[in-house]
């Protein structure tokens, strides 16, 4: 297979259009679709269904297109590595962790790791949905639960801790429940659908001191923990909330103290491929000081 179509297929699939490929390879658009049907002719399958609307893989070419991805990207890690020396850690990185941790504790750090590492381009996707890493479409995760793959090489980070909070505004309206069985009384600010959350028990509030016979209704369910900390701030309602996120406002006061809901255990994860990593090294143990320093657990 000709490795030149091979990267102008690939360049074309990500684009969806022909012309935009050409764009982003300084080809002319005829140039790209002529290498793209010359190695339809020489595969002897079609790629792409062509439409007024642009491109849409075949089956054939959705299996190329995936092979494809995965090359590219292993040559992409490859030329990071290659860039890197033992004392400047440099080139791509990509990390990926929940909307609620990247933007309330990761990305308020992350001015000194580029202060201290300028060399490195660092990119976040904050996505409650998890990427795959053995497909590189991250570096790094940061998970709020141990990793299934067994080909991800994990270290624990931190266990983050939950309690129920409320606005003072809010309890002044409906009261500061003194007992579990008293938030049936309450307005209730949960997840929603559960087996979507990016943490297990996530609704955990919702059975705290409830009965079968008197099952409770949430006022509000949004699938975001970052949503559900704004809706507790605005007094919408009691949640629980990790107090990593909870305490960025000194409005929200914990409400029955004493109870903690299950701790979720925080993982730093990447791809064995990537262990010799320099820029993988210095970003683990950046995260573990600023852990430290900051007395997350």
């Amino acid at each position: 297979m000709d490795w030149d179509k091979l990267r102008i297929f690939h360049a074309v699939a990500e684009a969806g259009s022909f012309t935009h490929a050409g764009e982003a390879l300084n080809l002319s658009q005829s140039a790209v679709s002529r290498q793209i049907s010359a190695l339809e002719e020489s595969l002897n399958v079609p790629l792409f269904h062509r439409h007024a609307r642009g491109l849409i893989l075949t089956e054939q070419g959705e299996l190329l297109y995936r092979t494809a991805r995965d090359v590219f990207a292993k040559l992409a890690m490859t030329e990071g590595l290659l860039s890197e020396t033992k004392d400047r850690p440099r080139g791509p990185l990509k990390v990926t962790t929940t909307v609620a941790f990247g933007s309330t504790w990761l990305i308020p750090h992350i001015r000194e790791f580029l202060d201290l590492y300028p060399e490195i381009q660092l990119s976040v996707v904050v996505d409650d949905s998890e990427l795959d890493l053995s497909m590189r479409e991250a570096d790094i995760a940061i998970r709020m639960s141990a990793p299934r793959q067994a080909d991800l090489i994990q270290r624990h980070l931190v266990t983050a801790h939950f309690h129920i909070y409320a606005t003072a505004e809010y309890l002044k309206r409906h009261g500061t429940p003194q007992r579990p069985e008293d938030l049936d009384d309450h307005l209730l600010i949960t997840y929603g659908e559960e087996l979507r959350a990016p943490i297990p028990q996530v609704n955990w509030l919702v059975d705290l001191g409830a009965t079968p016979e008197k099952p409770r209704q949430a006022i509000l369910q949004v699938n975001s923990i970052y949503a559900i900390y704004r809706a507790a701030l605005i007094g919408l309602g009691i949640a629980a909330l990790p107090d990593y996120l909870a305490v960025q406002s000194s409005e929200l006061v914990r409400v029955l103290p004493e109870i903690e809901g299950p701790p979720i255990e925080v993982y730093f994860v990447y791809p064995e491929e990537l262990r010799s990593s320099k820029r993988i090294s210095v970003f683990r143990d950046f995260l573990i000081r600023k852990v430290n320093e900051t007395h997350l657990s």
